[in-house]
């Protein structure tokens, strides 16, 4: 299937023009049509819309739609924050590519790992997950003065010496790379409805948490 990506200000001079099509498969998302566009957008902070509707890299795609990538405004950068629960491996250079921006200094980054036993089991009330997530992220963005934020958990399997949740953030300054997050996943492993089995061999137990705080 035909999806024509609309480019704007410095995407339209690299592509030498304002739109361009793109062949997908049925079933596509955005992040699908990015890949298409073979490195176009690298190392710019945007945000996407799908039909002139703000969307996610998940986001589907059909046939016929229209794809915008919106870079940094003339009024200062678009402030990003992402968050995902996801079943698949995390991948953290994934995630340090949303956070770069022009305007950042520094890029912080931090992966939780599963140790001491065979594999961890972490199972989540996905939807309200996510959009805890995304809250923490977007909240702690415009608290530390961030250019953008990034987080995700894995819920499954996640076996020895894997991440089960990472964070990015970049921002002007280290000091405020780091407070970001630190907040961020401080504030994931408290409120984010997310539950954590430890499994040997054949056997399991849930760890205790605390009861996450309510606003």
């Amino acid at each position: 299937m035909e999806v024509t990506v609309r480019l704007f200000a410095m995407l339209r001079e690299r592509a030498g023009a304002s739109e361009v099509t793109v062949e997908l498969p049925e079933g596509a998302r955005v992040r699908d049509a990015l890949v298409a566009l073979d490195g176009l957008a690298d190392g710019l902070p945007l945000v996407m819309a799908v039909n002139r509707e703000y969307a996610r890299e998940d986001a589907p795609l059909g046939a016929g739609d229209e794809l915008a990538l919106i870079p940094p405004v003339s009024g200062g950068d678009i402030v990003v924050a992402y968050a995902r629960v996801v079943a698949e491996p995390l991948s953290l250079d994934s995630l340090v590519a949303r956070v770069r921006s022009p305007a950042a200094g520094a890029v912080v980054t931090f992966q939780g790992v599963t140790r001491e036993v065979e594999r961890l089991h972490y199972e989540a009330y996905t939807e309200m997950a996510e959009a805890r997530l995304e809250a923490i992220v977007a909240e702690a963005l415009e608290r530390h003065g961030l250019c953008a934020a990034a987080a995700e958990h894995r819920v499954g399997e996640v076996p020895l010496s894997e991440p089960s949740v990472a964070v990015a953030v970049s921002a002007p300054h280290r000091s405020e790379a780091f407070a970001g997050a630190r907040e961020i996943i401080d504030r994931v492993k408290a409120e984010a409805p997310i539950w954590k089995k430890e499994v040997e061999g054949g056997d399991g137990r849930w760890v205790e948490g605390a009861q996450p705080r309510v606003s």
